[in-house]
């Protein structure tokens, strides 16, 4: 190797942002990023989906350098030990180097040298990184300025490119068949941007990675450090991934970086390989599957599986059923959960991990706008829970739970017609506004509360006695936005005007709120008979 050329080493330089159990966030290389995983507490990035990427990236790393693991036993002696198997993965790091040179001539780090257009041209790096709606990059602090990054800001945006590129016309690179008049017409996003993105978290990178790392043993399932070197076209047309670790470091695009000294200061993104999301269940573990009639119309097939992406106007628990590994799943459901969930399941199963161990589950992902072409808004939530809700015996736990997220449902349905039927008696035909202002301040309120509940419960919990609480603290919270909304409601409420032939009024809104939230939350009332209605105390 001539020392004397542009190198910027992922192995020994840091790159990947942490953050140590300390408290302290700093850049890693990839060698100490598993050296120090067991006291490093977790990523950290620009954006979210960066630490989704990068997670996963640091996951088919572990997968390939340990050659699994093969089944649970080995998985279960990497759980034990204080450290990941460092000699392990700094020898398959050592055997791969040359392929994790940011700006090595041949191979650079997931990019093709010699990658060009038929006229020469650069992009500015704002073809790189992350925007949001009305072209507002991540990177305000840039703005009004040309674009500079790090090599360390450069390859993890590289990583990012490759997972949850928009769509869109790329550049048409010389070599690509696809090309047409020099450009490269869509072809879908990144990987990453087809999920719902689920990670499951403990208390440290270690134990983040290997709950994640499910057993595997494909040894046909190669990332690309382990491939012949791609070149500017397609791989191979509509290629099957081989695994995990293929869609792990899927490549989505065809990159290259242009370097001004210490630099980087433009880009050259083309297509790469494309890969539909449709049944790709069998291979992708992070992400929860619905099934679609309309791709089984589509493409005539019996059974569609898609992933279940996230909706950002929806806090994860309040779809956390989808998450959550049932006993038995029949064939042709609707829902498939997380691969890696029942992964998490059947350790708890099998009490490798305590039926009190306290879980992370981070959601991430991506919304795109206009044809897919953009970034309009990226998930980003995170809920915490014991280790039991996922034991396949805790049903009855596990129902409460379910119902719990209904009744929380049920009661800011509540709240908001009780929004609604004040409007009408006030006189106001725009009733869908306050509807809905009032469910989301509800469901706004309930956050919290549901969070701490959820985290609460535990292998010695009563599903019964916990139920009650959870339904008590949601009335109080209910009571306490309604009387706001009966407060601040004009005296013309009060009278009332008529509506589909009969009278409204604030006095009848108030009473038909209370029977809703009886309903909704039945077990409260139960433990709260003294109580009065409309009270908070």
């Amino acid at each position: 190797m001539n020392d004397s050329r542009p190198s910027f080493d992922l192995v020994d330089s840091p790159w990947i942002p942490v953050r140590h159990t300390s408290g302290r966030v700093e850049d890693v290389s990839m060698a100490s990023a598993f050296e120090q995983a067991h006291e490093i507490t977790d990523l950290v990035a620009e954006v979210p989906t960066q630490v989704f990427a990068l997670t996963r990236l640091l996951l088919a790393v572990l997968h390939r350098a340990v050659r699994g693991p093969r089944d649970i036993d080995q998985w279960k002696g990497m759980w034990a030990t204080e450290t990941l198997p460092i000699d392990d993965i700094s020898t398959y790091l050592d055997r791969h180097r040359d392929r994790w040179d940011l700006f090595h001539p041949e191979t650079p780090f997931f990019q093709i040298a010699g990658l060009r257009t038929a006229k020469g041209e650069w992009s500015d790096l704002d073809r790189l990184l992350a925007d949001v709606p009305n072209g507002h990059l991540f990177f305000t602090s840039r703005i009004g300025a040309p674009i500079r990054l790090s090599p360390a800001e450069a390859a993890r945006w590289v990583v990012h490119c490759h997972a949850f590129d928009p769509s869109g016309i790329k550049s048409g690179a010389v070599g690509d068949d696809r090309v047409k008049s020099g450009k490269g017409y869509p072809i879908g996003v990144g990987w990453s941007g087809n999920l719902g993105g689920v990670l499951v978290t403990g208390s440290t990178l270690k134990e983040t990675l290997l709950l994640n790392l499910r057993p595997h043993t494909n040894e046909d399932d190669l990332p690309p450090w382990e491939r012949p070197v791609l070149g500017p076209g397609e791989d191979l047309p509509n290629r099957p991934p081989s695994g995990l670790i293929d869609l792990f470091t899927w490549q989505s695009r065809r990159i290259l970086l242009r370097r001004d000294g210490d630099h980087v200061t433009g880009v050259l993104i083309a297509n790469g390989d494309r890969r539909t999301p449709q049944n790709m269940h069998p291979h992708e573990p992070n992400t929860a599957w619905r099934r679609s009639p309309a791709q089984e119309k589509k493409l005539g097939i019996g059974t569609v599986y898609m992933p279940l992406e996230h909706r950002p106007e929806r806090d994860v628990w309040r779809g956390l059923q989808a998450f959550l590994p049932e006993a038995t799943t029949a064939a042709g459901a609707d829902r498939l959960p997380p691969q890696v969930m029942e992964w998490v399941a059947e350790l708890t199963r099998r009490k490798i991990l305590p039926r009190t161990f306290p879980l992370g589950l981070r959601t991430i992902g991506v919304v795109y706008g206009s044809q897919q072409s953009v970034i309009t808004e990226v998930v980003d939530d995170a809920i915490s829970m014991r280790a039991v809700l996922l034991a396949q015996d805790a049903h009855r736990l596990l129902a409460v739970v379910k119902e719990s997220v209904s009744a929380a449902e049920a009661t800011a349905a509540a709240v908001g017609r009780l929004a609604s039927d004040l409007a009408v008696a006030a006189g106001s035909r725009e009733t869908d506004g306050h509807r809905a202002r009032a469910a989301e301040s509800t469901y706004s309120a309930l956050d919290p509360l549901f969070r701490d509940w959820l985290a609460g419960l535990g292998p010695d919990s009563d599903p019964d006695d916990r139920a009650g609480i959870w339904h008590q603290e949601a009335r109080i919270a209910a009571w306490e936005i309604a009387d706001r909304l009966l407060a601040s409601a004009p005296m013309a409420a009060w009278v009332g005007r008529p509506s589909n032939g009969k009278l409204i009024t604030s006095t009848h809104a108030r009473s038909w709120f209370a029977a809703a939230v009886r309903k909704a939350l039945p077990r409260a009332h139960v433990r709260s008979e003294h109580n009065a209605e409309g009270t908070t105390s």
